[in-house]
Protein backbone atom coordinates (compact mmCIF):
# COMPACT_ATOMS: atom_id res chain seq x y z
CA UNK A 1 0.00 0.00 0.00
CA UNK A 2 1.29 3.43 -1.11
CA UNK A 3 1.93 6.35 1.49
CA UNK A 4 -0.66 8.55 1.59
CA UNK A 5 -1.68 11.97 3.50
CA UNK A 6 -5.45 12.11 4.96
CA UNK A 7 -7.12 15.23 5.92
CA UNK A 8 -10.61 16.18 6.60
CA UNK A 9 -12.26 19.57 5.29
CA UNK A 10 -15.98 20.86 6.07
CA UNK A 11 -18.33 23.45 4.68
CA UNK A 12 -21.51 24.17 6.03
CA UNK A 13 -23.31 20.10 6.58
CA UNK A 14 -20.40 19.32 4.25
CA UNK A 15 -17.61 16.64 5.20
CA UNK A 16 -14.73 15.86 2.87
CA UNK A 17 -11.79 12.83 3.87
CA UNK A 18 -9.53 13.84 1.30
CA UNK A 19 -6.50 11.27 0.56
CA UNK A 20 -3.45 12.65 -1.48
CA UNK A 21 -0.45 10.31 -2.88
CA UNK A 22 2.13 10.10 -5.52
CA UNK A 23 0.42 8.92 -8.23
CA UNK A 24 -0.53 9.84 -12.11
CA UNK A 25 -2.73 12.24 -11.73
CA UNK A 26 -6.21 10.46 -11.20
CA UNK A 27 -8.34 12.57 -8.82
CA UNK A 28 -12.13 10.47 -7.74
CA UNK A 29 -14.61 11.91 -5.62
CA UNK A 30 -17.44 9.16 -4.24
CA UNK A 31 -15.65 6.60 -6.74
CA UNK A 32 -16.33 9.18 -9.89
CA UNK A 33 -14.30 11.05 -11.71
CA UNK A 34 -13.69 14.69 -10.59
CA UNK A 35 -15.28 16.24 -13.63
CA UNK A 36 -18.11 13.64 -13.67
CA UNK A 37 -18.53 14.73 -9.81
CA UNK A 38 -18.29 18.41 -9.79
CA UNK A 39 -19.43 19.49 -13.81
CA UNK A 40 -19.82 23.03 -12.70
CA UNK A 41 -17.61 25.64 -14.61
CA UNK A 42 -15.02 26.18 -12.24
CA UNK A 43 -15.50 24.59 -9.45
CA UNK A 44 -12.44 21.59 -10.06
CA UNK A 45 -10.48 25.00 -10.65
CA UNK A 46 -11.43 26.26 -7.67
CA UNK A 47 -10.50 23.23 -5.73
CA UNK A 48 -7.02 22.78 -7.67
CA UNK A 49 -5.84 26.26 -6.36
CA UNK A 50 -4.20 25.11 -3.65
CA UNK A 51 -1.64 22.81 -6.19
CA UNK A 52 -1.14 26.80 -7.65
CA UNK A 53 -0.43 28.33 -4.48
CA UNK A 54 2.42 26.54 -3.57
CA UNK A 55 3.75 25.60 -7.22
CA UNK A 56 3.21 21.89 -7.82
CA UNK A 57 1.65 19.53 -10.84
CA UNK A 58 -1.54 18.73 -9.75
CA UNK A 59 -1.03 15.33 -12.60
CA UNK A 60 2.18 14.16 -10.01
CA UNK A 61 -0.65 13.32 -7.58
CA UNK A 62 -3.43 10.86 -6.90
CA UNK A 63 -6.50 12.40 -4.88
CA UNK A 64 -9.25 9.91 -3.38
CA UNK A 65 -12.13 11.92 -2.24
CA UNK A 66 -15.10 10.93 -0.03
CA UNK A 67 -17.60 13.96 0.53
CA UNK A 68 -21.74 14.05 1.75
CA UNK A 69 -23.58 16.13 2.97
CA UNK A 70 -24.79 19.64 1.74
CA UNK A 71 -24.45 20.77 -1.40
CA UNK A 72 -22.64 21.95 -4.50
CA UNK A 73 -20.91 24.95 -3.46
CA UNK A 74 -20.20 23.22 0.28
CA UNK A 75 -18.72 20.39 -1.01
CA UNK A 76 -16.60 22.26 -3.13
CA UNK A 77 -14.94 24.44 -0.88
CA UNK A 78 -14.91 21.06 1.59
CA UNK A 79 -12.83 19.64 -0.73
CA UNK A 80 -10.53 22.27 -1.13
CA UNK A 81 -9.86 22.74 2.67
CA UNK A 82 -9.29 19.24 2.94
CA UNK A 83 -7.14 19.35 -0.02
CA UNK A 84 -5.01 21.92 1.31
CA UNK A 85 -4.78 20.34 4.64
CA UNK A 86 -3.28 17.34 3.18
CA UNK A 87 -0.68 19.29 1.27
CA UNK A 88 0.39 20.47 4.55
CA UNK A 89 0.94 17.62 5.49
CA UNK A 90 2.86 16.23 3.32
CA UNK A 91 5.29 19.56 3.57
CA UNK A 92 5.09 21.81 6.09
CA UNK A 93 6.73 24.37 4.38
CA UNK A 94 3.57 25.05 2.40
CA UNK A 95 1.83 26.46 4.84
CA UNK A 96 2.83 30.08 4.58
CA UNK A 97 1.63 30.46 0.68
CA UNK A 98 -1.63 28.51 1.49
CA UNK A 99 -2.60 30.34 4.40
CA UNK A 100 -1.54 33.85 2.08
CA UNK A 101 -4.12 32.45 -0.22
CA UNK A 102 -6.57 31.42 2.82
CA UNK A 103 -7.27 28.20 1.39
CA UNK A 104 -6.15 26.83 5.23
CA UNK A 105 -8.78 28.70 7.19
CA UNK A 106 -11.95 27.31 7.46
CA UNK A 107 -15.19 28.98 6.34
CA UNK A 108 -17.57 29.01 10.16
CA UNK A 109 -20.46 30.43 8.71
CA UNK A 110 -23.69 27.98 8.62
CA UNK A 111 -27.30 27.97 8.60
CA UNK A 112 -28.78 30.04 11.30
CA UNK A 113 -31.44 27.67 13.10
CA UNK A 114 -35.22 28.87 13.13
CA UNK A 115 -36.80 30.94 15.74
CA UNK A 116 -40.37 30.37 17.45
CA UNK A 117 -42.70 32.92 16.35
CA UNK A 118 -40.59 33.49 12.92
CA UNK A 119 -41.10 31.97 9.90
CA UNK A 120 -37.52 31.29 8.89
CA UNK A 121 -34.34 32.15 10.91
CA UNK A 122 -34.85 35.91 10.81
CA UNK A 123 -38.18 36.20 8.82
CA UNK A 124 -41.02 37.63 10.74
CA UNK A 125 -44.39 37.50 9.99
CA UNK A 126 -46.22 40.12 8.09
CA UNK A 127 -47.41 43.04 10.62
CA UNK A 128 -50.56 44.33 10.46
CA UNK A 129 -51.83 47.14 12.16
CA UNK A 130 -55.36 46.48 12.51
Amino acid sequence: MAQYYEAVGRRKESTARVRLMDGSGTFTVNDKEAPVYFPRIGDLQDILRAFNAVGQDPNKFDITVKVNGGGVTGQTEAVRLGLSRALVLLNGDWTSPLRKQGLLTRNPRVKERKKPGLKKARKAPTYTKR
